[in-house]
């Protein structure tokens, strides 16, 4: 195997690499103030102005892991070049779009850049040195986390004092920035999968179970979770990925390698990442709600879109400062407790938040505690599976763990959804969620974040520096002798 490459420009490597993570992730978010708006602007309605919102998320989905995989058979600079191309096509198209299916199209193509972040990781491991790599891959991580942070107030900025299309024009712009600084800055390294074959079979049957499986759960609350179509999604995606699996298992050159992902040490991560997603969730879809409702319900702030982003913003910022603590704590003590910390923080902030939710500066206060941890544990979930993959499945593996974050948003996106549409109250002719809901949503998260905490405590103990090099040990060529941990 092939010793990793170190380059002579790594702060330029990882700068790039985390802009272009903030670049993709910022797009998920990007639409989210204009959602009450966009049936008006797109004359539609708003059952299929939400696809707006869905349409990235399942493309993303079903991106990520297949471009993952191909960075590992193509090279993961040229996979990077390529996810920048759609995420600049897909802004100019939604920039100039003026109904729902143009709008639709642009947005998938803004979903197919979530590659980026998987891709970035695992290059990181081929060309930073040793002792800068833990928190290189966690300020990359994190910058899913950042993007999302950080992308809600610009947006509501964008979209309350200037057109709504200056946003999607901003967005190609930094795209093709993120282009250019992919180009200059990014070095190309050998394909760690040489010889081996593209699984397009498992593309295809991955795809098809996701596609299933995420619009059943984005959609259930809309179509019913009783209802014909969600039951049916959910049975074909049980059966296509049962399918997929056993194709996997059976091929020779897989998508998705289901021995090693069944390893311990990457299960149990990739479990934790559901649920650590989820937790993240949890906490972005309740407090722009509470921030923006009108004081008169009583438990509402009645803050503008703008000031509710802009109350919101320090936890992205804090993402960001973290991120390096994170990876020198990994170095010191191992990813596994860093993740454990992660999520423990992240409970932590829920717990406060019972405390806080009377005033703005209180939810800007356990915002920042829970993208705190956040912060933590996405910085320490890549260290975890790169430290029991082969470096040939590098990318393939940070795919298939990015996608098991989504997938946990996803899921929390739904659950915190259905609580909050139940626990409703109506007064002056209104429905809205009351204050009881808000609260048992925020506990549900803390639930999540601390189940997230045992099953990350249960992940196997393995080498503190793995996270550099192969599964069996550390990278060749840097140092053998540092203790382990776990």
């Amino acid at each position: 195997m092939d010793a990793p490459r170190s380059t002579p420009r790594p702060h330029g490597v990882v700068a790039t690499l985390a802009v272009a993570g903030i670049t993709a992730a910022t797009t998920q978010t990007l639409v989210t103030p204009l959602l009450a708006e966009l049936p008006t602007i797109l004359h539609t309605s708003a059952s299929n102005a939400a696809w707006v919102i869905t349409a990235t998320l399942v493309v993303s989905a079903v991106c990520v892991p297949v471009f993952g995989r191909l960075g590992d058979l193509v090279g993961k600079r040229r996979m990077l070049l390529v996810c920048a191309v759609p995420l600049v096509a897909g802004s100019v198209v939604c920039a100039l779009a003026s109904s729902v299916v143009p709008m639709i199209a642009g947005r998938c193509l803004q979903g197919m850049g979530m590659g980026m972040v998987p891709l970035g990781i695992a290059l990181l491991r081929d060309v930073v040195p040793q002792e800068r790599l833990s928190s290189s891959i966690a300020l990359v991580s994190a910058s899913m986390g950042i993007g999302g942070g950080l992308g809600l107030p610009i947006a509501a900025a964008v979209a309350q004092y200037a057109s709504w299309r200056a946003l999607f024009w901003g967005c190609a712009g930094l795209a093709v920035v993120v282009a250019v600084l992919l180009w200059f800055f990014i070095p190309d390294v050998p394909a760690g999968a040489k010889g081996q074959r593209f699984d397009g079979i498992g593309a295809f049957g991955l795809g098809a179970g996701l596609v299933c499986l995420l619009l059943a759960v984005s959609k259930g609350a809309d179509w019913g979770w009783s209802s014909a179509t969600t039951l049916g999604l959910f049975a074909a995606a049980l059966v296509v990925l049962a399918l997929w699996g056993r194709w996997e298992l059976r091929t020779r050159h897989p998508l998705i390698d289901l021995r090693t992902t069944a390893r311990p040490r990457v299960l149990l991560t990739n479990a934790a990442s559901v649920f650590v997603g989820f937790g993240m969730y949890a906490g972005m879809l309740v407090m722009p709600q509470l921030l923006q409702y009108p004081e008169a319900t009583g438990h509402g702030l009645g803050q503008s879109m703008l000031a509710a982003g802009l109350w919101m913003a320090p936890g992205g910022i804090m993402m960001m400062l973290v991120s390096p603590l994170g990876g020198k704590l990994t170095d010191a003590r191992g990813p596994k407790t860093t993740l454990v910390c992660g999520a423990l923080v992240i409970a932590a902030g829920y717990g406060l938040s019972m405390a806080l939710l009377g005033t703005a500066w209180g939810m800007m206060l356990f915002a920042i505690v829970i993208n705190s941890g956040v912060g933590l544990a996405y910085g320490a979930m890549p260290a975890l599976i790169m430290s029991a993959v082969p470096q040939s499945e590098t990318a393939a593996a940070n795919g298939f763990n990015t996608l098991m974050r989504s997938l946990g948003t996803s899921i929390g996106a739904a659950v915190i959804g259905v609580i909050l549409a139940q626990l409703s109250t109506t007064a002056g002719g209104h429905t809205f969620t009351s204050e009881s809901g808000f609260r048992t949503a925020l506990l549900v998260g803390c639930g999540i974040a601390l189940v997230a905490v045992a099953i990350a405590a249960a992940i196997p103990a393995g080498p503190r520096a793995a996270a550099a090099g192969p599964a069996t040990g550390t990278a060749p060529g840097h140092l053998a002798s540092a203790p382990r941990h776990g």
